[in-house]
């Protein structure tokens, strides 16, 4: 591996302060190369946010990074050790297919992690192969760009790169890596790893490294640390709450894939929901619905109380007085959520300021919508267009009961009906990536090495809230099928 001169032009500018954290927190090790990589997706307007050159980051020498053939100028990779909880039960982890080439500093000085996923064996395989498989890559790509367009905290995608080598799953599948882009990979796990193999001064390094990256406000004053649980708290509780407002179901809510900064991270088998039911679940392997629609709040607050755990130490010096002020901090999880979700459920109806008939209007429509196994967004969406006829359920007596509530109250808001429109449209979304669209383009990516299916998907989903024409063929239904709809890891 070896610099060459169009790789300074590539704009790369790296920092790799994770390494002066204690060193068993990572493992410095590099990529595998892969013999015939090719560039199949490419994020210009993410590359060109983190000050990248993108004409040559997809000429060969910048596919060859992205592949991780090449190493860039002052990257130091590394994969990165944490533990975690996985549908409840303690276990130790770490970065087993990917790799962090470290911090891209933006020309606005912002840090980012530039991750490798897919790029081979790490000391932390526990027996895998370390690769990706090219449908996998493709389906983080797709759902972390949709989630950023929807104005959802995430990590995002770079780029996916096909490998040329077949990798063996249930059935031989093309290789791929992803280049994922993050405001860290800092996880719950990754404090949970240190509590549990590490001392508390290595704990505390930790925890200084964490505020000043992410919580730069907070970084001095003896408390500190019960400011950080609290940040946590009320980050993971926006997180969540825009979940639940637009569908989501990330489908596996262990510790290691709840991150510290607040986004959505890890994208296996996650989905969004058709039919508004809340015991909605996708995942294969959620046999028992841990992580269904209805639970990711109290599975959030559960995690929150894990990442809380790790933090004893430092909040008290006395054991059972800590243990009181974790509790008391995770308490407020819940009615953090609350409000930002029911603000965000006014929203989605129109609806200025609160009155105290407005959780019953919510709770309302919401109980009708599963009585009448109607969509999700497209309830919303006809809500905002003002379509609400010629359908059952629009037509039934028990939503036109609801309707009248629903105007009565805003009408009492005294505010342009204008006004409520564009909230609405604001905040309910003209299309998600429905599961039937995604495993569509997926299909013609793997089976028909055809890419512009989703290159069109993507860029429609760049901008959910536009209402525009061109839109309207990705909020069509899919076909009824007997078969519920699965995903599954990819790992």
């Amino acid at each position: 591996m070896h610099i060459d001169d169009r790789e300074l032009d590539m704009g790369w500018n790296f920092d790799n302060s994770y390494i002066h954290l204690p060193k068993k927190l990572y493992t410095r090790q590099g990529p595998i190369p892969v013999p015939l990589p090719k560039l199949v997706a490419f994020n210009k307007p993410l590359a060109e946010f983190l000050g990248l050159n993108v004409n040559v980051l997809q000429e060969d020498s910048g596919v060859a990074i992205l592949a991780g053939n090449k190493i860039p100028k002052g990257s130091i990779s590394i994969a990165q050790a944490y533990a975690g909880h996985q549908f409840g039960y303690f276990t130790m982890l770490g970065d087993g297919r990917a790799l962090l080439l470290g911090e891209q500093i933006t020309p606005k000085g912002e840090r980012f992690d530039i991750q490798l996923k897919g790029s081979g064996r790490t000391a932390y395989s526990r027996g895998g192969d370390g690769r990706a498989a090219l449908g996998p890559m493709l389906r983080e790509y797709i759902i972390s760009e949709a989630l950023h367009g929807l104005g959802i905290p995430t990590s995002r995608s770079l780029g996916v790169v096909t490998t040329g080598e077949t990798i063996e799953r249930e059935e031989t599948l093309p290789g791929a890596i992803l280049t994922r882009v993050a405001s860290s990979h800092i996880r719950v796990g990754t404090f949970q790893y240190i509590s549990a193999y590490g001392n508390v001064e290595e704990l505390r390094q930790l925890v200084e490294y964490t505020l000043q990256r992410h919580f730069s406000d907070i970084t001095s004053g003896e408390d500190r640390y019960l400011s950080l649980l609290r940040e946590v708290i009320k980050r993971q509780a926006r997180l969540i709450a825009r979940w639940q407002l637009v569908g989501f179901i990330h489908g596996v809510m262990n510790t290691d894939n709840m991150a510290i900064s607040g986004e959505a991270i890890d994208f296996g088998p996650c989905a969004f929901m058709d039919t508004y039911d809340p015991k909605t679940v996708f995942s294969s392997i959620d046999r028992n619905g841990r992580y269904a629609y209805e639970n990711q709040p109290p599975i959030a607050a559960w995690n929150l109380a894990r990442f809380a755990e790790t933090l004893l130490p430092l909040l008290h010096d006395d054991e059972d007085r800590a243990i009181e002020i974790a509790n008391e901090e995770i308490a407020d999880f819940h009615d953090i959520y609350r409000k930002l979700w029911l603000d965000g459920m006014r929203g989605k109806l129109g609806i200025f300021g609160r009155e105290p008939e407005d959780e019953s209007i919510i709770h309302g429509l919401l109980d009708i919508m599963q009585a009448y196994d109607v969509d999700f967004t497209n309830t919303f969406r006809a809500l905002t267009m003002g379509k609400l006829c010629g359908t059952e359920f629009f037509d039934s007596k028990d939503f036109v009961k609801w309707k009248d509530g629903w105007k009565t109250r805003l009408n009492k808001q005294r505010r342009p009906k204008e006004e409520s429109e564009q909230l609405m449209r604001g905040n309910n979304p003209a299309i998600i990536p429905r599961n039937h669209r995604v495993e569509e383009v997926l299909e013609a990516a793997e089976k028909q090495n055809d890419y512009e299916p989703m290159h069109r998907f993507v860029r429609a989903l760049s901008d959910p809230y536009a209402y525009s024409v061109g839109q309207e063929e990705y909020t069509e239904l899919p076909s009824p099928s007997k078969i519920p709809y699965r995903t599954f890891c990819g790992t």
